[in-house]
């Protein structure tokens, strides 16, 4: 797999903002970007992240305008957002039937971390659990 690169997943990045213990989500962060790591995500983070944030606030965990300034803060992020889009869904659905998945959201990350040859990395213990160790490029922070 490659070093110089990786995918993360919406669960990792929301972490580094909604906590609640997000040091080791930072460290990791901090560390790739001192090794100029390439940080990959399909488009679907985006619309994940937002959703999140939509759904936080409407719970009344923070305001509007903090809402706001995380979004912009998750969008200043370096990640290189990946165009998902044609045959690339075929790709995620076939991920998604061969491990079993109950819905595509995830196979997508996974997809595109096996195109690019790279780790994927999540905060979501059930997608780690669900993969299992059919496929080690899924990485769990807390690992």
């Amino acid at each position: 797999m490659n070093g110089k690169a990786v995918c993360v997943d919406a669960s990792l990045v929301l972490q580094l903002f909604l906590g609640p213990d997000d040091v080791q989500a930072w460290e990791l962060w901090d560390e790739w970007t001192t090794k100029d790591v390439r940080i990959h995500a399909p488009g679907l983070l985006g619309y994940e992240v937002t959703n999140a944030l939509h759904r936080c606030q409407r719970a009344g965990m923070f305001s509007p305008s903090a809402r706001d300034i995380v979004l912009e803060a998750v969008f200043d992020l370096p990640i290189e957002f990946e165009d998902t889009s044609g045959p690339f869904h075929r790709r995620a659905l076939a991920v998604a039937v061969e491990l079993g998945l109950p819905a595509t959201y995830d196979a997508h990350y996974l997809a595109l971390a096996r195109t690019l040859d790279v780790e994927l990395w999540t905060n979501d213990s059930r997608l780690h659990r669900a993969v299992g160790d059919r496929d080690p490029r899924v990485k769990l922070l807390r690992d």
